[in-house]
């Protein structure tokens, strides 16, 4: 398998995406494309030891994305940015996934133009994995699509229905509708426009969930537009440091409850690693025709490595023939859909 990497996507530069993909390459013998300036790709692969030079490869790309500009026009506008690099040598074969913790916008952008969108799929999604009591729980759209529509979401209900089970091995995954109340009939007009609707699908619908049920394991995909995944996510992530900072700074003010941390300590550290987003690695976005994996830009080394894990899992798992197969068949509802 080959995986093309942004390395010089992210807020850190090319130093994480270079030791994530070296130790991917040892731990599951991917072969990994070092897309960038090569000139700084190589500095840091001579820093960084002994490796298996035959399973790493760089292709120079010398442009960068204006994170200010307009995604789709630097794209269009920069061909040998390492955006578009990646994406074109997916489109080409010469590699089966392509990875980035650059700017979201360009590679969702770079990514739809191209490989395009999986036919029927009205827009793509994100697909951002959470942590709950009982494991993972999907957040569609985690942030690709800001404003949506009611077949949109219903979109995403499908995708990321097949994902969870494909790649998560969830037998019928749970999918619950994020509002803000559990009664069918509450919510916004989007909300109860996808309620009438959700149940043709063939998904296992639960039906309307709140935000506080999102980590509970109770609901294995949650379906939301972008805007308001996007804010779930990262209110998400605040969170759970905010609380382990919080833990700490109430432990240090009571020394016999510094002794009961000390004694819980390895309950703390599996809580805060299943907490922690570099663990999860990136995101799928669903609906494209090619394994596209978006990473966060404050991605570490540790973040990079379990997103090449992520994306062989996507290619592995064939998700996005799967979903093309569910688009063809559902296509006459999505049609209703449209005319209503």
């Amino acid at each position: 398998m080959r995986i093309a990497l942004d390395a010089l996507g992210g807020d850190f530069g090319a130093k994480p995406n270079v030791l994530g993909a070296l130790k991917a390459v040892k731990d599951f013998g991917f072969d990994v494309i070092l897309v960038g300036d090569s000139n700084v790709i190589k500095q840091e692969l001579d820093g960084a030891g002994d490796y298996d030079e035959s399973k790493i490869s760089i292709i120079h790309a010398p442009e960068f994305i204006d994170m200010a500009a307009s995604p789709a026009r630097e794209c269009r506008s920069k061909k040998n940015a390492s955006i578009v690099v990646c994406a074109d040598l997916v489109k080409s074969g010469k590699a089966d996934a392509m990875i980035s913790a650059g700017n979201s916008g360009a590679t969702m952008v770079a990514g739809l133009f191209g490989l395009g969108r999986i036919k029927g799929v009205d827009r793509p999604a994100i697909a951002s994995p959470m942590p709950t009591q009982r494991g993972v729980a999907l957040v569609v759209d985690a942030g690709a699509n800001a404003d949506c529509k009611a077949l949109n979401l219903l979109q995403f209900a499908v995708m990321g229905s097949i994902y969870s089970h494909i790649a998560y091995g969830v037998p019928s995954p749970l999918v619950g509708l994020l509002s803000i109340g559990e009664e069918e009939g509450k919510g916004n007009l989007l909300i109860k426009e996808v309620t009438k609707h959700i149940k043709k699908l063939g998904v296992n619908y639960y039906g309307n969930i709140e935000g506080r049920d999102v980590h509970t394991g109770m609901i294995d995909v949650v379906v939301c537009d972008g805007f308001v995944g996007n804010i779930v996510l990262k209110l998400s992530e605040g969170l759970a440091k905010s609380l382990f900072e919080m833990i700490k700074k109430q432990l240090k003010k009571r020394p016999l409850a510094m002794l009961g941390a000390l004694i819980a300590k390895p309950a703390f550290k599996a809580v805060k690693t299943d907490t922690d987003p570099d663990t999860y690695g990136g995101a799928p976005l669903l609906g494209v025709n090619g394994p596209v994996i978006i990473c966060h830009g404050k991605s570490s080394e540790k973040a990079i490595y379990n997103s090449i894990r992520v994306a062989g899992r996507l290619v592995h798992s064939n998700a996005v023939k799967a979903i093309s197969e569910a688009m063809a068949s559902l296509g006459p509802v999505f049609e209703k859909v449209k005319e209503d």
